[in-house]
């Protein structure tokens, strides 16, 4: 569960987020809206990497205030560049990395790292250089190795700018298997119909906060005017 107390938030003299106030219990959650709304700044908020000026940010019970290492211990983030999350020469190396604290024998682990990778149709490429692979291999390999570690939250922002749809359904069908509650900022309906609840922000603040279909029909219907 994720609570947000009347947060906002400001750089320098830019504020971009106001007066938020929501609390986060349904297991899929979209956040969307136009650029420049607020959308990545709120979901960075939600596992501490950036703290409200104002306001609260409660994550299972724990504030990003003075809880951050705690929170992220059992959250995944999946960024738009994949490259800032890669940090292994071989795939295989880089999904085992994420278990290595969780599993201890090397055979079990690497197991556990190949099953992940075929979750992702990246198996073939096990110990292949994430260098060699697309922009969209890289996303689903950054992914998989977010999934290892089997978090009770996922972040996701923008997670299928560089997936061809083909790979974005392989996507939300992990989505839909797993357990972990995840919030997804993106643009595309198609993700966000997925979702139990959606998000949209405007200018910093909540335009609408219902089921994907009204709240994505209040987003055209504003989008209209």
């Amino acid at each position: 569960m994720i609570e947000l107390q009347d947060v906002s938030h400001a750089f320098e003299d830019t504020v971009v987020l106001r007066h938020i106030s929501a609390v986060l219990t349904e297991r899929r959650i979209g956040i969307t809206g136009p650029n420049g709304s607020g959308k990545s700044t709120l979901i960075r908020m939600m596992n501490g990497l950036i703290i409200p000026t104002r306001g609260e940010v409660i994550v299972n019970s724990l504030n990003t205030r003075n809880a951050r290492a705690k929170i992220r211990q059992h959250t995944g983030f999946i960024f738009s560049d994949p490259r800032t999350q890669i940090l292994m020469p071989t795939l295989i190396e880089d999904v085992e990395f994420s278990l290595r604290t969780r599993i201890k024998d090397k055979k079990t682990r690497r197991q556990q790292a190949l099953r992940h990778l075929t979750d992702f149709g990246l198996a073939e490429r096990a110990d292949s250089s994430p260098h060699q692979l697309s922009g969209g291999q890289q996303q689903l390999l950054a992914i998989a190795s977010i999934m290892a570690i089997d978090p009770q939250l996922v972040l996701a922002d923008e997670p299928t700018a560089m997936l061809d749809r083909r790979n974005t359904r392989r996507l939300l069908t992990v989505f839909h298997q797993m357990e972990a509650q995840i919030v997804v900022v993106s643009h595309d309906f198609s993700i966000l119909e997925q979702m139990d609840r959606v998000l949209v922000l405007n200018n910093g603040s909540i335009l609408a906060d219902d089921s994907p279909a009204k709240a994505l029909a209040a987003y055209d219907a504003f989008l209209d005017n």
